[in-house]
């Protein structure tokens, strides 16, 4: 089991198509988060193996974990699964598809599966089928996203899992953060944030596109894949996808940063709580 205390915050570097490189990934884990990314960033399995040589050479030894993104839609899924278990990859993220025929092969390994749902019959589903976690997909979490509300989302979710539970859409900084745990949300995911960072694969325009948008720019779509997401429109022209987040960023910075930024309204908004409960 991931010992989310070890973490500097309890967040994950979401797992972002196109955005989500071994710099940002490895300067997440040094960090202090865990940083993930989708194997599909990568063109084939053997590239992936590369990503993964180089992101481990260069994970300091107090690093917090990486964690792959396994599409499950994806015909090159097997390889990417030998490919994940042969590095020993310790958190392996599900999305787009049934993830029941891969999660016995990766839980022997050793790989703790979180499962991407959003719905509560889909939750129901990756509970049923033997998920360690679950990330649940909010209304506002930026590319393939979900409807729910996740304040109700995650009580719903609580009523029959007591397993770790991953926040993504709306962790907009250290703030809201801590208001997810205080829920029952095990981690946040930090997308939107990442992608105007100097380590993101995205191009200029798009993080310029984050910095000078607010959430009334992104726009509810739907991807080539059928699934609903959320894009960047400011004036009409797309971008690329992000969150509602991209109200709380305000400048291009190093991942390093943010984090830092981050852990700094953790920190206040947990001594808040704390020193109210005292009084």
């Amino acid at each position: 089991m991931i010992d989310i205390s070890a973490l500097t915050i309890p967040a994950i570097a979401a797992p972002m198509t196109g955005v989500s490189t071994p710099d940002l990934v490895i300067a997440a884990c040094n960090a202090g988060i865990i940083g993930a990314f989708p194997s599909s960033n990568c063109q084939t399995a053997a590239e992936l193996d590369d990503w993964l040589h180089r992101i481990e050479e260069a994970r300091q030894p107090s690093a917090a974990p990486i964690a792959v993104n396994l599409i499950v839609r994806n015909r090159r899924l097997d390889e990417d699964l030998s490919c994940v278990t042969a590095h020993g990859v310790p958190i392996v993220i599900t999305s787009v598809g049934d993830p029941t025929p891969i999660l016995a092969p990766l839980q022997s390994a050793g790989v703790e599966v979180y499962v991407d749902v959003a719905s509560l019959k889909h939750a129901r589903r990756a509970c049923e089928a033997g998920a360690d976690g679950l990330v649940l997909l909010s209304a506002g979490a930026g590319g393939h996203t979900g409807w729910a509300n996740p304040f109700a989302f995650a009580r719903a979710v609580r009523a029959f899992f007591d397993g770790p539970l991953v926040l993504a859409g709306g962790v907009s900084d250290g703030v809201a953060l801590w208001a997810a745990v205080t829920l029952g949300y095990d981690l946040g995911y930090l997308g939107t944030k990442l992608i105007a960072t100097l380590e993101s694969g995205a191009g200029t325009g798009w993080r310029n596109a984050v910095v000078s948008s607010n959430l009334d720019d992104v726009e509810l779509a739907i991807a080539p894949n059928g699934l609903a997401a959320n894009l960047l429109r400011p004036n009409g022209d797309p971008f690329g996808s992000a969150g509602h987040t991209v109200s709380g960023v305000s400048s291009v910075m190093r991942v390093v940063d943010v984090v830092a930024q981050t852990q700094g309204e953790w920190d206040a908004a947990r001594a808040k709580t704390l020193e109210e409960l005292a009084r």
